[in-house]
């Protein structure tokens, strides 16, 4: 009863993102529900160790190590300063823009992508005198809906892959058509939402020109080494090597570097979602023990939502996801799927993340591009967030019935 009373209350102050009278944030909350887990007696200090699935914690760790390096070497400040020429198409900027950063958010993490286009994009379109605000929505949806087609796009697809031992080819094969379709599914909403509204509005009047200074510089060199390593990566994916032990190797390579000091580049790391990831381990390990998941099942079932149809399942991640946030949804459904049925972790896997699209609160991506505009005097709020979130979102869960229903 202890266990179910923490991981309730654990989940719900996630749900509502902070305790009142503190200052505290959704990791905060679930390092808390894991530390109170071991002081009731629920687990030992022992159990709570091995509660946390290391193999997924190393790879997450490894490709932040990899995405530091080519954040240290300007990629990503040079990549979004690549597509600068076409501002003068605004429809063809904007189109450019979103595939850029979903091609880039499935070999790596897209919270980075949007942190290192977001000022490099404001400053352009001022710049060319058009608004900033569709085409900084349309980066972080593409930003989320790219995440979905790999393994390694995004956190949630990290755990799953680890999890049910998916192969990354296989993995691909079944959730990049929903994420290329609704994409551009995406794409197309946000052209007819905005098409009279691409012309600089009131958001970018105070938008400030003078950021570029901080802006990494671009080292051919230390991108090189970035994008080999995640190359040798996508690579030894494909061997029988396990995927965390290749990614933390390539990660220790480049850590030897005589220009990135190791502070610089572990600065880089978000040790806040690995706080994170390792706090839900323990709690949801915890309602876990004895028959308490068991008698979950049996409830839903009994209520007619059965987790082994793709598309309840999928409606109940996209629901879930936008109460809990996408990353605690996932790590409460994968207790109840079968490894053996891989529909049902690539439905998960591609319904957590588009619905992260729905709200500003629904992903961690859209909150910071919205944060980094806000330095630049672009303001961008939670209604009109909403009015391009929601209906891609549904559009793109409707694309996604449509796949499950079509790949049987």
């Amino acid at each position: 009863m202890t266990a179910l009373v923490l991981f309730v209350l654990t989940y719900l102050g996630i749900a509502f993102g902070r305790l009142p009278g503190l200052a505290i944030d959704r990791t905060g909350i679930a390092l808390l529900g894991a530390i109170a887990m071991v002081v009731s007696g629920v687990m030992t200090t022992t159990e709570a160790f091995h509660a946390v699935d290391i193999p997924t914690i190393l790879l997450l760790y490894s490709l932040m190590v990899i995405s530091a390096q080519l954040r240290l070497g300007g990629f990503y400040a040079w990549s979004a300063r690549g597509i600068i020429p076409l501002l003068g198409r605004p429809r063809l900027f904007l189109g450019a823009s979103m595939l850029l950063s979903a091609g880039l958010s499935a070999l790596l993490a897209n919270d980075i992508v949007c942190l290192a286009f977001t000022p490099v994009l404001i400053h352009g379109l001022v710049a060319a005198r058009l608004n900033p605000v569709p085409f900084l929505i349309g980066l972080a949806v593409a930003s989320n809906i790219g995440s979905a087609a790999t393994i390694i796009g995004n956190p949630q697809n990290m755990l799953i892959g680890q999890r049910a031992h998916l192969n990354f080819d296989a993995f691909v094969f079944w959730c990049l058509p929903p994420s290329v379709v609704a994409l551009l599914a995406g794409f197309l909403l946000i052209l007819f939402l905005y098409r009279r509204q691409f012309v600089a509005g009131p958001e970018s009047e105070a938008a400030h020109l003078d950021r570029r200074a901080c802006w990494p510089v671009f080292n051919r060199q230390q991108t090189a080494k970035g994008l080999v390593a995640i190359t040798a990566l996508i690579v030894l994916f494909f061997t029988p090597v396990p995927r965390e032990v290749s990614a933390i190797g390539l990660a220790g390579l480049l850590l030897c570097s005589r220009r990135n000091d190791t502070r610089k580049i572990l600065g880089l790391v978000d040790w806040h979602l690995i706080t994170l990831f390792c706090a839900l381990f323990i709690v949801v390990h915890g309602i876990s023990q004895g028959d308490m998941p068991t008698r979950l099942m049996t409830f839903l079932r009994e209520g007619g939502v059965h987790l082994d149809n793709p598309l309840i399942l999928t409606g109940v991640a996209a629901f879930l996801s936008n109460i809990f946030s996408n990353v605690p949804a996932v790590m409460l459904l994968i207790q109840f799927l079968d490894p053996g049925d891989h529909r049902l972790w690539y439905a998960l896997a591609v319904s957590s993340t588009f619905a992260g699209n729905f709200i500003l609160l629904g992903s961690i991506a859209n909150l910071i591009v919205v944060e980094q505009a806000a330095t630049e005097g672009v303001l961008i709020s939670f209604r009109e967030h909403a009015k391009t979130g929601i209906p891609v979102t549904l559009c793109s869960l409707l694309i996604l019935v449509g796949w499950i229903m079509i790949y049987g």
